[in-house]
């Protein structure tokens, strides 16, 4: 099966710093206005993901979401989660140590559309 989500080795190491830290943490890739178009990461639960929100997946251990509207326009490509220097504007975690998640994208070859992981829809 193919990933709907990636991360970069940088990223990893960062996500493993936070998951010292704060113990069990999740994404969600935010639909912009405010916060940009940036993945935010919290401790899990301290985001309400509900019946508008879908789980891509997870990356190093922790499930990544997404609106339902949202999906719709990015459903036919594949995030890979970057970490940059810089202060991103939102109350993701890694914020405080001068880093920010980035999200690129790739479009799924046709090949790949019947090969992609499952979604998880949130309980309600």
């Amino acid at each position: 099966m193919i990933p709907r989500v990636t991360i970069s080795e940088e990223a990893k190491a960062v996500v493993q710093q936070l998951k010292t830290r704060f113990g069990n943490l999740m994404f969600h890739q935010s639909g912009g206005c405010c916060d940009g178009s940036q993945p935010m990461c919290f401790e899990e639960g301290d985001f309400k993901v509900g019946s508008s929100d879908v789980c891509l997946g997870s990356i190093e251990d922790c499930n990544f979401w997404m609106s339902k509207d949202q999906f719709e326009y990015w459903q036919y490509t594949q995030l890979h989660i970057h970490v940059a220097p810089g202060r991103g504007s939102s109350f993701s975690l890694e914020i405080p140590m001068g880093l920010r998640f980035l999200t690129q994208s790739r479009i799924f070859a046709e090949e790949e559309l019947s090969q992609l992981n499952p979604l998880q829809y949130a309980d309600t």
